[in-house]
């Protein structure tokens, strides 16, 4: 499960599909060196994203992505 306060590029290492999910939420730095030491909670502030709102998204894609394998 991912967390709010788990660093973007831990999430990445865990999943590198999951930037699909966080450049839909309207994060379109995932590559940026910053974003590598930033948590989920505080990039979704920089760029005014609901944090809940993307970390449910991302959840619910690695749920479906684990149902289907």
């Amino acid at each position: 499960m991912i967390t709010k306060d788990m660093i973007i590029g831990d999430v990445l290492k865990i999943d590198p599909t999951i930037a699909a999910v966080l450049m839909a939420s309207g994060m379109h730095c995932v590559g940026c060196p910053a974003s590598q030491g930033e948590s989920l909670e505080e990039a979704a502030m920089v760029h005014g994203i609901d944090c809940d709102e993307m970390i449910s998204n991302i959840n619910d894609y690695i749920e479906k992505k684990s149902a289907e394998a």
